[in-house]
């Protein structure tokens, strides 16, 4: 069987994927689950912004094909070519949205949680002696992609696009990590964890200093993977346009950038991609705010 980077390019789709949830109502939650929930959201607090200037950079990854293990070889061929683009200055948040700003997001909505993040919540509490201030320091997981486009919208914030998102994760000249070249380790990503009941292992969102982007940006390689606006065009690099590439027109899974907790070091590539159902939630996928400075945000596609 070949190496994973070589199947098909639907393998990536399938890489951070659960089982979803489908249309399934969220139970009610208990009545010291729910005290708990409350007390999560009331910890909440906003990340800053950061602002992304004007310019080119260079999207995507160039052909190897003799060094076939290497961690600057492409993931596969849904990050080909190379192209440099032109995105206008827009915003970042410097965090993942966090697991407290979903809740209170969700308490505003009147929404309870998933029956999966409330079993999850439960059981860290009771189980792991995990405390309320931790778990509003996490990030957002077990969100649809339309709930965190609606986390966004009520901030009037929206997703990033697709380009945006990596030029946020890289910088302009093709880095191969957030932090540079060099390989992931403990003081820049978390990543590459275990755990025989599928508990996540995540770290605070404003955590990690060793791994920011160019640009300041905590957490864009691991932890939990993003939403981000566009839909997943597996060839949609051959004729992408060279200034604000918008991403797909339409298509049947949204894009996923960055990898998560559980990933191996290929997934925190700046350059490879992922997509996902946008009905999916998963214990792997999170997201973050964007924010136009000059120009109106995208409509949802």
């Amino acid at each position: 069987m070949p190496p994973l980077r070589w199947l098909p390019s639907l393998c990536v789709l399938l890489v951070l994927s659960t089982p979803a949830s489908g249309s399934t109502p969220a139970p009610k939650p208990s009545q010291e689950l729910a005290r708990h929930l409350a007390a999560i959201a009331a910890l909440a607090k906003p990340a800053p912004t950061i602002t992304i200037p004007a310019g080119t950079f260079l999207l995507g990854s160039k052909r190897i094909d003799d060094d076939p293990y290497g961690i600057g070889t492409q993931f596969d061929d849904t990050e080909l070519p190379q192209n440099r683009v032109w995105l206008d200055a827009f915003e970042m948040d410097r965090d993942e949205v966090s697991l407290g700003e979903y809740l209170a997001f969700l308490q505003q909505r009147k929404t309870p949680p998933s029956d999966e993040l409330q079993k999850l919540i439960w059981h860290v509490i009771t189980v792991h002696s995990v405390t309320d201030e931790t778990l509003s320091r996490w990030p957002a997981l077990y969100v649809t992609w339309k709930e965190a486009r609606d986390l966004c919208l009520s901030a009037q914030k929206r997703l990033p696009t697709e380009a945006e998102w990596e030029k946020a994760a890289r910088g302009t000249e093709g880095g191969l990590f957030p932090w540079g070249d060099a390989p992931p380790d403990p003081k820049r990503a978390m990543f590459g964890q275990y755990h025989v009941h599928e508990i996540p292992i995540l770290a605070p969102v404003e955590s990690l200093e060793d791994g920011r982007s160019p640009y300041g940006l905590h957490h864009m390689a691991g932890n939990v993977a993003e939403w981000v606006q566009d839909w997943f065009g597996f060839d949609y690099y051959a004729y992408m346009t060279e200034k604000n590439p918008p991403g797909p027109r339409s298509g049947r899974y949204r894009s996923v950038r960055g990898g998560s907790w559980k990933s191996k070091i290929i997934m925190l590539r700046t350059a490879t991609r992922s997509g996902s159902p946008p009905a999916q939630r998963s214990a792997t996928i999170g997201f973050r705010c964007a924010k136009s400075v000059s120009s109106t945000a995208p409509e949802s596609k």
